[in-house]
């Protein structure tokens, strides 16, 4: 389920105390800006760093010329030392989209409190997300990602890296989200804030007063969008890619049809039916005719994207052709962007996820299952 957002003026939200403290020093806490979450502010932002060993060093003792352009676009994900060398680009902007699975009992926002890479701003995949459906974090309208995007500063020109707390998870659904809409230059950074620390990068440990009234503001323009209100300014341009993303009636068409390669990124158990679902009332198996291909098994044991070559072996392993087209599925369309994302290395740019994925189609007493 998307957020709500209390609907008071930004600027007149309550402070209050909660035991939740980051020094000795007592801070003040915004009041839930998203129901049931609390942030802290403080006047001076808490840096905490590590030594880097000598190899990073040597990595980043000189710094790189900052371009976009110079990263290519059939390339998904980009370094933490390319990252930190043009950290404060004025045409960089940094997204934390860290989301995690029910279960995990973690919390994104707090965490982005604790530790997020500075300057990096939050991004809400619960949020900004379709608030017209039941089914969690749904791709919003044009004009709904359109206003919260704005809402975030985030404009057309920016070059996008956007990470998770996890490695590649769910920042993978976020590059997916903007390349729908027509933003090209994004990527996601290869190891996220895990790999980001442990090579020895700073972290900012509050996030500061105009960040979280960024994040509060972007979820509060989708509910205006999805209630009829206007919403204002929006800056941000969309350029809709509809071959991106499938619905359950394409997916439907191709089990007949076969168009598209269909790709599973659940586990094998949950993908077999041996696993029950991890959300009431879901069906257990998977669509007819699609392939399993975990999406663990496209990243190494620190969490970063295989190289080409492994990639390729774990596609062909499964018999899947890089020369027909491909849609990916998952639980709730997250995990089948890490798919996607392993897949544009391999030069296939053109993957569509099913954005409802397992969860809406387990969930229709009319889709037809198969179990192993």
């Amino acid at each position: 389920m998307a957020s709500t957002i209390l609907t008071k003026s930004l600027l007149g939200h309550r402070l209050i105390h909660s035991s939740f403290s980051l020094s000795h020093k007592t801070p003040q806490i915004f009041t839930s800006l998203f129901p049931g979450r609390t942030f802290q502010k403080r006047a001076d932002p808490i840096h905490t760093s590590y030594k880097p060993s000598q190899w990073v060093r040597c990595v980043v003792g000189t710094r790189a010329n900052f371009s976009t352009q110079s990263l290519s676009l059939n390339e998904p994900v980009v370094s933490v030392d390319w990252l930190h060398a043009n950290l404060r680009e004025p045409d960089m902007k940094v997204l934390d989209a860290s989301w995690y699975m029910p279960d995990e009992q973690r919390n994104p926002i707090q965490e982005y409190q604790v530790a997020h890479i500075p300057g990096a701003l939050f991004f809400d995949v619960d949020g900004i997300a379709d608030q017209a459906t039941n089914l969690p974090h749904m791709l919003p309208s044009e004009e709904a990602f359109a206003a919260a995007v704005s809402a975030l500063g985030v404009e057309n020109k920016d070059g996008l890296v956007v990470y998770d707390g996890k490695g590649i998870f769910s920042a993978a659904r976020v590059w997916w989200m903007f390349r729908v809409f027509g933003h090209e230059k994004v990527w996601v950074l290869d190891g996220g804030l895990p790999r980001w620390r442990a090579s020895g990068y700073d972290v900012e440990s509050s996030a500061s007063g105009d960040a979280i009234l960024k994040a509060s503001a972007a979820s509060e323009a989708i509910e205006k969008v999805y209630q009829g209100q206007t919403v204002g300014p929006i800056t941000y341009q969309t350029k809709f890619q509809p071959h991106l993303v499938w619905t359950l009636e394409q997916v439907k068409s191709n089990i007949e049809d076969r168009t598209h390669q269909h790709i599973d990124a659940r586990s094998k158990a949950r993908f077999d039916g041996a696993a029950p679902e991890p959300r009431k009332g879901i069906k257990s198996g998977h669509v007819p005719g699609s392939k399993c291909i975990p999406f663990a098994q496209l990243l190494d044991s620190s969490q970063t994207l295989l190289p080409a070559d492994e990639l390729k072996k774990r596609f062909d392993q499964e018999g899947i052709s890089m020369e027909s087209p491909v849609v990916t599925s998952c639980g709730t369309g997250v995990t089948a962007c890490i798919l996607a994302l392993g897949l544009h290395r391999l030069g296939k740019s053109d993957v569509a996820v099913y954005d409802g994925s397992w969860t809406e189609w387990g969930a229709n007493p009319e889709t037809p299952v198969d179990s192993s």
